[in-house]
């Protein structure tokens, strides 16, 4: 059964909020006094939505957001909140709430927004949760790119002979919409460059995104021992060098691990010393949601940050669920 995790320290309130659900919706509602105490239940899987306070003792509603994103934790988070300054709204946003409601909350607002974030359809059945996976296919999806990514790791040491960071793969359900609020982290340090590919397999069609820093390129030309000034097609072609090798070596980790073949297309350039947030609004994926595989790489005593974005159809997911069931039924 669904499970709603109400989490405010005021009994008053966490009562007016679970009577504010809608009253033909069967979900099993949990209380919870503080942030810890939400976690605790979320970790314990009785928690698929969460609706979240800001001001609470011992852990608020801003840090039960941060640990919620620190852990990768498969839920759904809206806050409810008095504090109605535009700051505040912008801020839980970033930290990964799908929604910000005003207190004291009007049922028909929640409802409506519920069904916005499918968490409800129209008629008042569930829906489907677009920006989470549950616990055991995001462990299967990160265990196969754990694999893809060591590989795509090992060809880039090799070539560049520097030690390469591999890092813990972000895996999610997501709307493309929301490709801006995953990639913030990006964003928030400063312009970037990036190269899309696509692929096409039976079944699975995605593409791929390479985002190098701009502050990445000094150090890769002197990594690859390129004279001269760095101008913009130096630097071009020093990330589609980039993009092949972890694109290409990436996709055929997982191609193996799935036991299909993947046809890839021409790498098309998104954009060079922009925002991340302008390459994306500008380069539109024609899907509405997208299981997303985010990996960011750095190579020890350089400043080098390459991010690999690899977005699959959800109707992808099928296929590749179909070709992992013997892994799924393990977990």
């Amino acid at each position: 059964m669904f499970s709603v995790v109400v989490c405010d320290d005021s009994l008053v309130a966490r009562k007016q909020v679970a009577k504010s659900l809608p009253q033909d919706w069967e979900v099993a509602v949990h209380f919870a006094r503080h942030g810890g105490e939400a976690l605790a239940l979320i970790r314990q899987g009785k928690g698929n939505l969460l609706l979240l306070d800001l001001n609470m003792p011992e852990l608020d509603g801003y840090e039960t957001l941060k640990a919620i994103q620190a852990e990768n934790l498969p839920v759904t988070t809206i806050v409810i909140s008095g504090d109605i300054q535009p700051e505040a709204h912008e801020r839980v946003i970033f930290l990964g709430a799908a929604e910000f409601i005003q207190k004291p909350v009007n049922p028909d607002t929640l409802k409506q927004t519920l069904i916005t974030h499918r968490i409800l359809t129209e008629d008042g059945d569930e829906g489907i949760d677009a920006s989470r996976l549950d616990p055991a296919t995001r462990d299967c999806y990160q265990e196969i790119t754990n694999i893809a990514m060591g590989r795509a790791g090992d060809h880039l040491a090799r070539i560049m002979d520097v030690f390469v960071h591999l890092p813990i793969p972000n895996v999610n359900l997501i709307e493309v919409s929301e490709l801006h609020m995953m990639l913030s982290d990006i964003e928030s340090h400063e312009e970037v460059s990036a190269v899309c590919q696509g692929f096409l397999g039976p079944g699975v069609r995605g593409e791929a995104l390479c985002i190098l820093s701009d502050s990445s390129f000094e150090d890769v030309a002197r990594i690859l021992n390129v004279k001269g000034e760095v101008d913009d097609r130096i630097q071009l072609e020093l990330l589609m060098d980039a993009a092949s090798i972890l694109i290409g070596t990436c996709l055929t980790g997982l191609a193996e691990q799935l036991d299909i073949n993947f046809s890839q297309g021409h790498p098309i350039v998104l954009g060079q010393h922009r925002a991340i947030t302008d390459i994306i609004s500008a380069n539109q994926l024609k899907w509405r949601r997208t299981l997303a595989i985010e990996l960011s790489y750095g190579l020890e005593g350089y400043n080098v940050r390459c991010d690999l974005i690899l977005l699959f159809t959800e109707d992808s997911m099928e296929t590749m669920n179909a070709k992992l069931a013997h892994l799924l039924e393990d977990m």
